[in-house]
């Protein structure tokens, strides 16, 4: 815990909602966008069995839209909220607030979102936390360093909620592309993770996977699925660009060490076979996986190793129901179910 007494919850606890935002146009999904609407539908319908969703909609008409839509799909809207605000994207994960406990208490920061230092129309999304914090009725704290305000998106950290967290080199330390706040050392991250998370312990993966436009984001990567074990992707085709990156990350976790100074249980998943579009690989993968109260919702790519997958994933979570959703659709946005979403902890 933070000398300021706030602590970073891991995704398993209890949550009061799940934070998702209706696509009100398909640039991010070129070509699919009415079938991304329907499937965004479905992935609405799965999170509402479990608990509340706190749906964003740009405005009163897509709202009525919406509606109609989830009474077609016989989703109880008494399990809806929506909140009315207009956004560039609908990666919530990364524009939305990430909230911590401050002494007990809900607090929502605000990170500088910044279009993953790649896309220049994200102004609108920056939004988001001041929303959703309005909404709770919580505390809103700007998240800020040395006099400037830190860029992270909610995708770039995972947490086991007692006092360690997982993050990538190649997303917050690469000195050229993408670079979210310029200069930022490891001993400054840390610093930052330590006063606003409650952090005292990081385990640093180097890259991420082929394809995935964040450069580097933890959650397409490895995840805690308890407090002391670590879920990570691998790669078996030696051939693959993805193999000797996640070989890596693989060898990093074998020597890491948690808050307790305990070494971690380490936990495979395998990688779906390659997903190209046009000149890219798609970022699928299994690890971008939404842990909800009584269930996992996990990313599915019509592939040979969906069933494995989703196997591991039911042995980690024995208590909670795993339940597989197609991302085929989704994945064309370089992105699936955890990147969508955002929990917020009861």
């Amino acid at each position: 815990m933070s000398s300021l007494g706030r602590r970073f919850p891991a995704e398993w606890e209890p949550q009061e909602g799940i934070l998702l935002c209706f696509p009100a146009n398909g640039n991010d999904w070129p070509g699919k966008y009415r079938a991304i609407q329907w499937a965004f539908i479905e992935f609405i319908r799965k999170v509402a069995s479990f608990e509340k969703v706190f749906l964003l909609v740009a405005d009163a008409s897509l709202k009525e839209r919406v509606s109609d839509m989830l009474e077609r799909a016989h989703v109880p809207l008494e399990k809806v909220t929506f909140l009315l605000l207009k956004t560039n994207r609908s990666w919530m994960r990364d524009s939305g607030p990430v909230i911590v406990y401050n002494n007990g208490r809900r607090e929502a920061l605000h990170f500088h979102f910044n279009g993953w230092a790649k896309y220049p129309n994200y102004r609108l999304d920056r939004n988001v936390p001041e929303r959703v914090a309005q909404e709770l009725k919580i505390g809103l704290t700007p998240v800020v360093y040395k006099g400037k305000p830190v860029v992270l998106e909610g995708g770039a950290i995972d947490s086991n909620g007692s006092g360690s967290l997982l993050t990538s080199e190649e997303c917050l330390l690469h000195p050229d592309i993408q670079v979210r706040n310029p200069g930022f050392s490891k001993e400054d991250y840390e610093a930052i993770f330590e006063e606003y998370l409650g952090v005292q312990n990081v385990i640093w993966m180097g890259n991420g996977i082929e394809g995935d436009d964040t450069h580097g984001h933890i959650d397409d990567l490895c995840r805690f699925v308890s407090r002391d074990t670590i879920l990570t992707v691998v790669e078996r085709n030696r051939r693959h660009k993805n193999y000797k990156p996640l070989q890596d990350n693989l060898e990093r976790l074998h020597k890491a060490v948690l808050e307790d100074g305990k070494s971690p249980k380490i936990r495979t998943l395998p990688m779906p076979e390659t997903l190209p579009f046009e000149s890219v690989n798609l970022p699928a993968s299994y690890a971008n996986f939404l842990i909800l109260n009584g269930c996992v919702l996990m990313p599915t790519f019509n592939d040979v190793n969906d069933r494995e997958a989703l196997d591991t994933l039911a042995d980690c979570f024995p208590e909670r129901k795993v339940i597989g959703i197609s991302a085929i659709d989704l994945i064309w946005g370089f992105g699936t179910l955890h990147c969508l979403s955002q929990q917020i902890p009861t």
